[in-house]
């Protein structure tokens, strides 16, 4: 886990889309992708549902914004 993908996580949470969040990080739509889906392999979590054309936080996904938001406040 690295402190840019909880900033990319906060980015999706923050501009609804990875789209979005990729432009507001400098990624690509795939790469946010990727980081996400590497979190979500670390955690051992699905952080997001993906079947319509926002993705929607689960509750483990409500939980990391949480734990992203007081890691970075405090990094």
């Amino acid at each position: 886990m690295t402190i840019k993908a909880l900033r990319t996580l906060l980015a999706i949470h923050r501009h609804g889309s990875f789209a979005a969040a990729g432009k507001a990080v400098g990624l690509t739509p795939s790469a946010v992708s990727l980081q996400i889906g590497g979190l979500e392999q670390r955690l051992n979590v699905r952080l997001f549902e993906r079947g319509g054309r926002t993705p929607r936080l689960t509750a483990s996904g409500h939980l990391a914004i949480t734990r992203a938001q007081e890691i970075l406040r405090l990094y």
